[in-house]
């Protein structure tokens, strides 16, 4: 198959990938088997601007511009490769919201994912909805959702802004719009506080509730287009930005997660794609809706009819950027000059300690969720002695991360009926040899990298390889693009002791401190403060 695609594409052999994360954008290139071929990045710093505690906002051409960057950058390593590029397609991170005027123009800065704030004044529901949601016992987490919603706090907090908005977007859309003109977006990216029918694929019924919840209307919103569907043609204003032809398609994919799951090849419900990333998560693939937390919806796959069931860890491998940060700033200076990976480091240092850390658990819960963990999340480490060092808090972080991913295989399990049998580890964590072993002994399953950790970028490419007519299908197309790396097996003795730490102490551990985490946030509020 790969060979005849060849032949038709004659010299426009290659897929671009663009790939918009919370700290950086990376621009890849890939050839028909899943091959890495150029790659450039552009960071982006700050990550997030936050006026006041809790608020996570940027502007919104700073993606766009770091966009055109990295694509430049591209083409002034290899002046030849931007004429070979047949099609390209764009995952973004999830559940940052851009609202726009009549001109397209942003109104406000971008909401992040990251953002904490709260509207102090949501959309009041039906009686008959009000009296559903009570009876189920979800009034709490209905009222999470509208007040964390941003286009509700816009209503609330900045209503002359919020009368100015034309279209209420993800990031994904706003891109597509300043690529090709189109209010158009693709409905793996739905993910977020908006009126969405995760079920049907599709924007949600007229007589929803989530219409009555939200300060959104259905004009608001932008057509959806399937993974693998044209979205529409660089313009010439974009194609200029970022040095390529006009008219070059713009194939639909999906926000990151969903086309990480696709990079790594995790399309059958028994293979779990674990994502080592800023939000850690652990996600199967089936082509069956199914909620494997109750009330809380499957997200639409990076490919057509497909749903991926996800537990989520908030806030993931953000802890190592944060461990970094507050514990091991002469660590990362000492990378720096060695011009390595901070991480590489690091990984030397715990290497030594033992599994388990010497009785220090950390439980990874530091933000807080919808439904689980609840409203009234916080993290915890437990277990210091005067032995500890950190080292052992930054391996704890891997233990725990990899603790709460494994309560996740099993709810997808006890959920699906589907036993989990194999592992593809993707993000950037995932270039930890010592994050792969942690997972592959608290899992007791082997843990097998994907050839290329741009798994997202791939995933984005498959799409581009589907809509260009290379492969009959996503399936096929993956079979053909995705390919194993490394493989890390399962420690019998590492096994046994991440069993007694993980049933007989980790399982109970949210549990146990819930109590504790609610009478904070009676102080607490969530911008830090205490309440009055």
């Amino acid at each position: 198959m790969a060979g005849r695609a060849r032949a038709r594409m004659s010299t426009s052999d290659r897929l671009l990938a663009i790939d918009v994360g919370t700290q950086s954008v990376r621009a890849l290139v890939f050839d028909d088997v899943g091959t890495l071929c150029a790659r450039a990045q552009v960071p982006i710093e700050p990550p997030y601007h936050a006026p006041q505690p809790g608020h996570a906002e940027q502007d919104p051409a700073v993606f766009w511009e770091a966009i055109a960057a990295a694509s430049q950058k591209l083409w002034a390593a290899d002046p030849a490769l931007a004429e070979r590029i047949a099609g390209m397609a764009l995952t973004t991170q999830r559940a940052t919201s851009v609202f726009v005027d009549d001109n397209g123009e942003p109104v406000g800065r971008a909401i992040s994912w990251l953002d904490q704030r709260h509207a102090a004044r949501v959309p009041r529901l039906p009686t008959l909805w009000r009296g559903i949601f009570g009876a189920l016992g979800l009034a709490s987490t209905i009222d999470t959702f509208q007040r964390l919603s941003p286009a509700n706090w816009r209503a609330a907090h900045a209503p002359d802004q919020h009368r100015r908005m034309r279209y209420a977007l993800l990031l994904s859309g706003y891109l597509v719009q300043r690529l090709t003109g189109a209010w158009r977006d693709s409905v793996s990216a739905q993910v977020g506080y908006l009126p969405f029918d995760y079920k049907r694929r599709q924007w949600a019924k007229k007589g929803d509730w989530k219409w009555r919840a939200i300060e959104i209307e259905r004009d608001h919103l932008p057509e959806l287009v399937e993974p693998g569907q044209t979205l529409g043609t660089l313009d010439a204003a974009a194609a200029k930005a970022l040095g390529l032809s006009a008219g070059l398609p713009l194939f639909s994919a999906g926000a990151d997660k969903a086309c990480e799951v696709l990079g790594s090849g995790a399309i059958t419900p028994e293979t779990a794609c674990v994502s080592l990333g800023t939000t850690a998560t652990i996600n199967t693939c089936r082509d069956a809706y199914r909620e494997v937390t109750r009330f809380v919806p499957a997200y639409p796959a990076a490919m057509p009819g497909a749903f991926t069931d996800e537990i989520q860890i908030y806030r993931g491998f953000w802890l190592v950027s944060w461990f970094k940060q507050e514990f091991a700033v002469d660590t990362v200076d000492a990378a720096a000059r060695e011009q390595r990976a901070a991480e590489a480091l690091l990984d030397e240092r715990i290497a030594p300690i033992a599994p388990g850390s010497d009785g220090l658990l950390i439980l990874p819960t530091w933000s807080p969720g919808v439904r689980v963990p609840g409203p009234e999340a916080r993290g915890a480490m437990v277990g210091f002695t005067d032995t500890h060092t950190r080292a052992h808090v930054y391996r704890a972080i891997l233990e725990g991360l990899a603790y709460a991913l494994r309560e996740g295989r099993e709810r997808i399990e006890k959920r699906t009926k589907t036993p989990i049998t194999r592992l593809r580890v993707s993000g950037g964590g995932s270039q930890s040899d010592q994050a792969m072993q942690i997972l592959a002994d608290v899992f007791d399953l082997p843990a097998e990298r994907s050839h290329t950790h741009e798994t997202s970028g791939l995933g984005a490419a498959i799409n581009a390889a589907v809509g260009l007519g290379w492969y009959a299908d996503h399936r096929v197309a993956a079979r053909a693009m995705v390919h194993s790396g490394a493989r890390f097996e399962p420690r019998p003795e590492a096994v046994a002791t991440y069993e007694r730490f993980y049933t007989e102490v980790f399982g109970a551990l949210y549990g146990d401190l819930k109590p504790t985490f609610e009478r904070i946030r009676a102080i607490i509020d969530p911008t830090g403060h205490a309440r009055a």
